[in-house]
């Protein structure tokens, strides 16, 4: 069983590599999960724009709690929508049934999405979104196209339009050119990339949750053999110092 997730997730992974490289650019999401408060923010965004359909379901919000410095008080008051308990996990409230129905099939569980696609899939994917009047939802995605999600934060970026030109070499394939922004949003651009550059921070933290402590621990690992490897320098030319 524990094989068969490993390959799931390397799967995913090489899936979104190959089409990485087929579309749209990545942009670096450059995001640093030891910044506390941005992760708390991006722990708020999560559960107010992204927990309604996409669950967390491999996060305990205690844990969570405990790694982003929040009491269980804040916990119970600003971040638990969706459970009962400290200890419950980040379930969603979206009824299967309902989510297929709705979207086609049920928005995907988010727990391993920044280390099955990267964080710079989803900082990019966050900033791609166009207006598409054909699309059921009104949107498409650059970096996922014919995606079935909305643009929940639309509100925040405003509207745009994606630019295309006609490639004739190519049988007249659609190259995208950029963006044009025609509706302005409740943020200005660089406040609406810093709310997407904390959501993926929180993502990439959930995805995995010890990464902190396990980079704490190396960088005191490798403090520790420079400290020994000094000190066997020193015995050693103590020793040797009278041989010629």
């Amino acid at each position: 069983m524990r094989i068969a997730v490993i390959a799931f997730v390397l799967s995913l992974g090489l899936a979104g590599a190959a089409f990485a490289q087929e579309g749209a650019k990545l942009e670096p999401a450059n995001n640093n999960i030891a910044n506390v408060g941005s992760l708390q923010r991006g722990a708020k965004y999560f559960v107010n724009y992204c927990l309604g359909c996409h669950s967390a379901k491999y996060v305990r919000y205690n844990r969570m709690a405990q790694d982003l410095q929040i009491t269980e008080k804040q916990l119970v008051e600003n971040l638990m929508f969706t459970g009962e308990r400290p200890f419950d996990t980040m379930a969603n409230a979206m009824r299967p049934a309902d989510a297929t129905r709705w979207f086609g099939r049920p928005p995907p569980d988010l727990s391993l999405m920044a280390r099955a696609r990267g964080a710079d899939y989803i900082y990019t994917f966050l900033h791609s979104f166009y207006a598409a009047p054909n699309r059921p939802t009104g949107v498409d995605n650059i970096v996922l196209p014919g995606t079935a999600m909305p643009h929940v934060l639309w509100k925040l970026q405003g509207v745009q339009h994606a630019k295309f030109t006609t490639d004739a070499e190519h049988g007249g394939a659609q190259v995208f050119e950029g963006f044009e922004s025609v509706r302005s949003g409740d943020l200005s651009a660089e406040e609406y990339d810093n709310v997407v550059r904390d959501i993926v921070n929180f993502l990439d933290y959930i995805g995995e949750p010890i990464k902190m402590q396990r980079q704490q621990l190396g960088i005191r690992v490798i403090g520790f053999l420079l400290v020994f490897l000094l000190i066997a320098y020193m015995l050693k030319r103590e020793i040797w110092k009278d041989v010629h």
